[in-house]
């Protein structure tokens, strides 16, 4: 009987050893992590990867170029309503407008169509308007634009933009008040030859 409880002493003793064997040789449990540090981190890592401020360009782009806005032409009537070869206040706040304009500031050419109504002779009525479009060039001469800019064309009565009678023949007031003008035209290209005459000085006419 003893040789037989030999043999299985020796085995159980054995068996704890290499229990206890295991036990020593098992790897500790890993530490708890802390949550606050793991957030710690990430906000670390992507402060590193995103910079501070981002283009939507790459380098070495350069941004595009926007197109130049184009001025269009400037058009401005100074009237003569009460039949004179004076400008009333009307006329000068229509004026220093044109004199302050983008158009005007350019250095473009400038052209003075002078304009009268049917009333006189056509001979008066050219003068007339000749001596319109004299007045309003030396206004803005006066006011430092260069008199070399300055065209004055005379038409004298016949470009109407009012009927100067009415249609029983009797006179039309306000269409002849309308017709006395002199338009300014600032187109910002070389002008095309207009027929008709200048001048700066010339007696007044009927019109």
């Amino acid at each position: 009987m003893m040789k037989y409880l030999a043999p299985l002493a020796l085995a159980v003793s054995l068996a704890a050893c290499q229990d206890r064997a295991d036990e020593s040789e098992a790897p500790e449990p890993a530490a708890r992590e802390d949550p606050a540090s793991d957030t710690e981190a990430e906000t670390e890592a992507e402060t590193e990867e995103e910079p501070g401020s981002v283009s939507i360009l790459r380098p070495g782009i350069a941004p595009p170029e926007l197109p130049e806005v184009s001025l269009e032409p400037l058009e401005v009537v100074i009237g003569f309503p009460e039949a004179s070869t004076e400008l009333d206040a009307d006329a000068v706040a229509a004026l220093e407008r044109v004199l302050e304009s983008e158009q005007v500031a350019t250095g473009a050419p400038i052209v003075l169509r002078a304009h009268t109504d049917s009333q006189g002779s056509d001979e008066g009525n050219m003068r007339a308007s000749e001596k319109r479009g004299a007045l309003v060039k030396d206004w803005l001469v006066e006011e430092g634009i260069a008199a070399e800019r300055i065209r004055v064309i005379a038409f004298g009565e016949q470009n109407p933009v009012a009927p100067n009678a009415l249609p029983d023949g009797s006179p039309n007031p306000a269409g002849r008040a309308r017709n006395r003008r002199v338009e300014i035209a600032v187109t910002l290209v070389p002008d095309e030859p207009v027929p008709g005459s200048s001048a700066d000085t010339g007696a007044e006419g009927d019109g």
